[in-house]
């Protein structure tokens, strides 16, 4: 196996994000199949390698890869690595770079494997959804909060609409900076919400994972959510959820004061297993050793399938045009 090279611009608190701490995750999984490390490309860091450093000495990477994942900066990294083994590891899609069939695609949700099984079909995809922790589960404990909604990436109509008018009918509890154990919390809570497709059209990129409200689910919430993006993998209206902004104020009302007054829905969890650590380490020696595969016959193939670039598209749109206009004149005559 090949060592795996994980880039990040920094892991300080000024990149502290879901990504990086997904990111985090899936480097100490790999490190259970293979030997892995982060390297930044932005800031030096204590005990870090750094990117520029690496690249000084090219010879000594051929028993590599480099694993992309921060979306903004993938459309740069990637032509700077071209004569090294390197993967994209996609969370979000709609980026609007195109990659290359030489570079192989892990996306973290089924969502974002379609989007890249339409733009980059001639490339290697896999897919390997994000852990969730074992400490993830319910504690069948008393709730003391009736709902519970996490500021970060809420919509406007959340906030200044649906939380107004739920705080004058229950307790109501809002996330508004940084809490180390969300565990301990989903179990407290007896409604979780969660609106962030306003969000994601605001930053222009998908929702590429959406880990919280499977956490929730995970904590024996009834959860109140978007279906954009990622959350679409696992979320499943009138089964394991509620869909949020549900057509207006008074029907979400009603909706969730119902589930705070209610006995907990038992909610059929099996469906986590695919999310916890002992599949996705299963799924990811599987990825790997294709990956390594891949990296040990790619320069030695030939054949190579032209890639289905716009030009391409509009070569055959026009072929296909032609050809229906002669037979249109065929049958005319």
């Amino acid at each position: 196996m090949r060592q795996l090279y994980f880039l990040l611009p920094g892991t300080s608190p000024r990149f502290a994000c879901g990504g990086l701490w997904a990111e985090l995750k899936t480097l100490a999984l790999a490190q259970e199949v293979c030997k892995a490390q982060v390297v930044t490309y932005r800031q030096r860091e204590p005990d870090t390698l750094f990117l520029d450093d690496l690249l000084k000495a090219p010879h000594t990477l051929h028993n590599a890869i480099f694993v992309m994942s921060w979306g903004f900066d993938v459309a740069k990294l990637a032509p700077r690595l071209k004569a090294f083994h390197t993967v994209y590891h996609a969370h979000s899609s709609g980026y609007g770079f195109s990659l290359p069939a030489q570079v192989p695609i892990i996306t973290v949700s089924r969502n974002t494997l379609g989007y890249w099984g339409q733009q980059s079909p001639h490339a290697l995809l896999y897919y390997l959804p994000n852990e969730i922790s074992a400490s993830f589960t319910n504690y069948h404990q008393p709730r003391d909060i009736d709902v519970l909604v996490h500021a970060r990436k809420s919509s406007e109509y959340l906030l200044k609409e649906l939380i107004p008018a739920l705080e004058q009918q229950c307790n109501v509890f809002v996330i508004r900076g940084f809490i180390d154990d969300f565990a301990a919390l989903f179990n407290r809570a007896k409604v979780y919400l969660y609106d962030s497709a306003e969000y994601w059209a605001l930053q222009g990129v998908s929702e590429g994972f959406g880990l919280q409200p499977l956490e929730a689910i995970a904590s024996g919430c009834q959860v109140f959510s978007s279906v954009n993006g990622g959350l679409s993998d696992y979320l499943d209206p009138g089964f394991n959820c509620h869909k949020i902004a549900g057509y207006a104020l008074s029907y979400d009302l009603k909706r969730i004061l119902s589930c705070v007054q209610a006995e907990s829905s038992p909610v059929d969890t099996s469906f986590l297993e695919e999310y916890r650590r002992a599949n996705i380490v299963g799924r990811l020696e599987v990825i790997l050793k294709d990956l390594n595969l891949f990296f040990d016959e790619r320069e030695h193939c030939q054949g190579i399938i032209a890639p289905l670039t716009r030009r391409r598209v509009w070569q055959l749109r026009s072929q296909t045009f032609l050809l229906k206009a002669k037979a249109k004149l065929l049958k005319q005559k």
